[in-house]
């Protein structure tokens, strides 16, 4: 049987993504394997990081690699923030020369641009809502008034509200939505001058994320959803959580362009 084990110690970092600063965005571990490793292990391993998304890369090729994500419960199908982490570390920590850099995924292959000033850019797959009716039990768990609610094929709700200011006061009964639906919820409305375009805050408590706080696979979602009525080159997005992020997101046919910034914040190693 093959060791599905990593050569101890593997290199850790944690990253704050979709921030320009420490403390703020989207914290995400970044674990560096030498070769695929169990995925009970790596649960096990997102699980005592318990954060958000855990990531585990293993090169295949220059400037190429394996990428999983694991939240302190799941697997996680796609993490904006996880892949933004990953690729700031390979050109910050780990010396990879590669302007661009290719992930093997459970959703195909994503890429990573390095921009100026810091800037990294994402590929990602467009994900489109369509309107639905809603789940009253939902949005009694979210304690908000819902201007159009919709759902994607893969099972992200959106919920639109009036205003930003209904999202930044969202206080949504957490253990609720987590009993009435399995899925990871967004609740977004249209931004305020000096704000942004758009602001949202995503809750996930049913795949261990109470509040996600940057989430960049949910503006995969948002930028369907808002590209027609922002209507401009990109789409300055803020997620309104506790620690706050920003994005820049370009809706460009079935793909969405991320741009975010990343901070580290620790180093170290796995010894188990």
């Amino acid at each position: 049987m093959t060791d599905r084990t990593p050569a101890s110690p593997v290199p850790l970092y944690q990253v704050d993504a979709f921030t320009d600063r420490p403390f703020a965005g989207n914290p995400a571990a970044i674990a560096m394997l030498d070769r695929p490793a169990d995925a009970g292990w790596m649960q096990s391993v997102a699980a005592e990081m318990n954060l958000a998304e855990t990531a585990f890369l293993v090169p295949t090729g220059a400037g190429r690699f394996d990428l999983r994500w694991f939240s302190p419960e799941v697997e996680i199908d796609l993490c904006g923030h996880a892949t933004l982490a990953s690729a700031h570390v390979l050109w910050t920590a780990r010396g990879d020369h590669s302007e661009v850099l290719a992930f093997d995924t459970r959703s195909g292959e994503l890429r990573a641009r390095r921009l100026d000033g810091g800037w990294i850019e994402l590929d990602f797959p467009a994900n489109h809502a369509v309107d639905v009716e809603p789940d009253p039990a939902v949005l009694e768990s979210l304690a908000v008034t819902p201007v159009r609610v919709a759902a994607t094929a893969n099972g992200w709700l959106l919920v639109e509200v009036a205003t930003a200011d209904e999202v930044r006061g969202a206080a949504p009964d957490l253990v609720r939505l987590g009993a009435v639906t399995g899925h990871a919820v967004i609740v977004t409305a249209a931004g305020e001058p000096g704000g942004g375009d758009i602001v949202s805050r995503v809750f996930g408590p049913a795949i261990g994320i109470p509040e996600d706080p940057v989430t960049g696979s949910a503006h995969c979602v948002l930028a369907t959803w808002w590209w027609d009525r922002v209507a401009k080159d990109l789409i300055d997005a803020r997620q309104a959580s506790a620690r706050g992020g920003r994005l820049l997101v370009v809706l460009d046919g079935d793909r969405v362009r991320l741009q975010g910034q990343a901070v580290t914040t620790l180093v170290g190693h796995l010894t188990v």
